[in-house]
């Protein structure tokens, strides 16, 4: 009788725990479906391979402290990955800028994250001579991130639901403060139309 108790309590939580795992592969299912379908303002975008998750590894911020990037879970991200001296990188860093200052109100953290060796002085020294006000200064001098992350190329920008789980990437120059790019990161990354 005792375990017949057991095995009812068991199968009631069971049923209890199931609906909450539908409702989170649900809510998966939908995220990858708003982010399937992106304007071609957005350039060579590609959705994410399955299981790809923000990094552990750190990256320095504009103190010279090391932080780790997965900190970063906890809001929608886009981290472009860039370099001063990477023309493709200057064309897209205004638009960037712009975009940052845009989701604001939305939710959505920008951060450029620069492979510049000499560290946060040249990004500091490039965002006063081109007037990037809405970036932090953030840098991967020794391309941590970039190797985590799998990328090959610069600019690369890797799109994160707030949990962390990466739903996509632009590989090479994108139009990131276009209306329709702005619309489709806040449905995409925010769940915001």
């Amino acid at each position: 009788m005792v375990g017949m108790r057991w095995g009812v309590l068991w199968f009631e939580l069971l049923l209890a725990i199931l609906p909450m795992g539908a409702t989170r592969a649900s809510a998966a299912a939908d995220l990858l479906t708003a982010c399937s379908a992106p304007p071609a303002a957005l350039g060579k975008y590609q959705p994410a391979k399955p299981g790809s998750l923000l990094p552990a590894v750190p990256f320095v911020d504009a103190d010279g402290t090391d932080r780790p990037l997965d900190g970063l879970r906890g809001e929608p991200l886009l981290v472009n990955v860039w370099a001063t001296w990477c023309a493709p990188c200057v064309e897209e860093m205004p638009a960037l800028d712009r975009l940052a200052a845009q989701t604001k109100q939305t939710g959505i953290r920008v951060v450029a994250l620069s492979a510049d060796r000499e560290g946060a002085a040249v990004v500091r020294r490039f965002y006063e001579v081109n007037g990037v006000r809405n970036l932090p200064v953030a840098v991967d001098k020794t391309a941590r991130v970039a190797r985590a992350t799998g990328i090959g190329g610069l600019p690369t920008t890797l799109l994160y639901a707030a949990d962390g789980t990466e739903v996509g990437r632009v590989t090479g120059v994108a139009k990131w403060d276009a209306p329709e790019v702005v619309t489709f990161l806040s449905t995409c990354l925010a769940g915001r139309s």
